[in-house]
């Protein structure tokens, strides 16, 4: 078998267990509403499709900014190595849907850590969920 047949057959093996859906953002700037001065982010979506949750070892740290206690939970989001080209650190998701584990739909969760690599059979980003 050759290498681009295993690669193809190693994707999609990993697109099949990608059975949840999320939406991933960037941030492009600030807008002011001319009515009524209230200030709003804009963004571009840079990817909608299916993805995958892990979380291998239960992984979170405490943050104190400001007044505010945070707890910063760590994931691994899987993504199509292809379609998802592009998605970067600081890009924000959000979870659709999640067939096995409907707590998770609604979650946002933001790009932390970037992976490439060029035998990939999925793309693994290093996410952080802010909880309080």
């Amino acid at each position: 078998m050759s290498v681009e047949r295993a690669l193809a057959a190693g994707r999609r093996a990993a697109e099949r267990l990608m059975v949840d859906q999320c939406v991933i953002r960037r941030r492009t700037g600030r807008a002011t509403d001319p009515d009524t001065g209230v200030i709003t982010d804009t963004w571009d979506d840079v990817y909608t499709g299916r993805c995958k949750v892990q979380q291998a070892a239960v992984q979170s740290r405490q943050e104190r900014p400001g007044q505010a206690e945070l707890l910063m939970v760590r994931r691994e989001l899987h993504l199509p190595v292809v379609e998802s080209a592009g998605v970067r650190a600081g890009d924000e998701v959000d979870m659709t849907a999640c067939v096995n584990d409907p707590d998770l739909t609604g979650r946002r969760l933001v790009v932390r850590d970037e992976a490439a690599k060029s035998m990939a059979t999925a793309r693994r980003l290093g996410v952080e969920e802010v909880t309080s």
